[in-house]
């Protein structure tokens, strides 16, 4: 019987890993360098990381049930990836590549999906079926789970919430190469970007310093009762809870899990974020909850170890 799992989180800087109980009880984590350097080979590295860590805990192969694997881009339904730009891969069969190097079984899914599984799995949505995670840092991400699966898509591109078009009037280009998408108001670059064009528009008084604003001003500025910053705050929320409306619309998840580092400012989002859902959702999609992730920088290896004993 397979005791063990291994979850593989694959960055463009490291790669954390760690070993699991089938059941999800962590038994070590570590890091190892990303090379993506021309001669480097990250899957390589990975599994030779892997099997000293084996070595020094007195298992071996036999016991786990296999590796999963999150990465930095769509991932198909065979395990492979068509680009990896912060990897430096093009089409790669990843996780036929990554069973033939180390000897088990493997699965693949991107990293937002890993995080969504792993907060499904052992974090804030522990015991959910239908959950979707949403990730608020440079950018955002998701990650969407129905009947206990990820919806990957015909192209890997399942959850990309942060492209979602909330503005048909943006001017302005998001990264993606559209304009008015999800993650230009609502990510940590957005929540700054709207402050200090609102700041520009008009003469207001407020503590809050656009020379060196972040998004972790605006909310703690909001929190301590600043009017400017709590509009904004109300306008960020507003934009976030209509684009989860769309997505509940098709997916009706039980509960939306926000994660990444503007979730540090914690309950002012998700409180002032589920308000204005409840406005633009229908029937019982109103008792749909929201929770703060609780596994961190962690909720990645969870979920790539989900991906192989649930």
């Amino acid at each position: 019987m397979k005791k063990y799992a291994i979850g593989a989180d694959i960055g463009g800087t490291t790669v954390k890993l760690g070993f699991f109980t089938v059941d999800g009880k962590l038994l070590t984590k570590w890091e190892i360098p990303t090379d993506t350097s021309e001669t480097g080979d990250i899957l390589k590295d990975i599994a030779v990381s892997c099997e000293l860590k084996m070595q020094e805990q007195g298992l071996n192969k036999a016991d786990f049930a296999g590796i999963g694997l999150g990465v930095p881009g769509p991932v198909r339904e065979d395990g492979s990836v068509d680009m990896c730009v912060n990897l430096g891969w093009q089409q790669k069969q990843v996780k036929e590549d990554m069973e033939e190097i180390i000897g088990i079984p493997a699965a693949v899914t991107n990293d937002a999906n890993a995080a969504a599984l792993g907060e499904a799995w052992q974090g804030g949505a522990r015991g959910c079926d239908n959950v979707v995670m949403v990730t608020l840092g440079t950018g955002v991400g998701g990650g969407v789970i129905v009947g206990g699966k990820i919806i990957a898509g015909a192209h890997g591109y399942g959850g990309e919430i942060g492209h979602i078009m909330l503005n048909t009037h943006e001017t302005v280009k998001c990264n993606c190469g559209k304009a008015g998408c999800l993650e230009q108001y609502c990510s940590a670059t957005g929540i700054v970007n709207e402050a200090k064009k609102a700041l520009a528009k008009e003469e207001v008084t407020t503590i809050l310093n656009p020379e060196t604003l972040t998004a972790k001003d605006v909310f703690d500025a909001a929190k301590s009762g600043d009017v400017f910053a709590i509009r904004q705050v109300e306008q960020f929320a507003s934009r976030l809870a209509r684009g989860l409306s769309f997505i509940s619309g098709v997916t009706d998840p039980e509960v939306f899990v926000i994660g990444g580092g503007v979730s540090k400012a914690g309950s002012i989002i998700t409180d002032t974020v589920q308000r204005y859902f409840r406005d633009y959702v229908f029937g019982r999609q109103k008792e749909t909850s929201f929770a703060l992730a609780v596994l961190g920088n962690d909720a990645g290896i969870y979920g790539c170890a989900s991906l192989v004993v649930r």
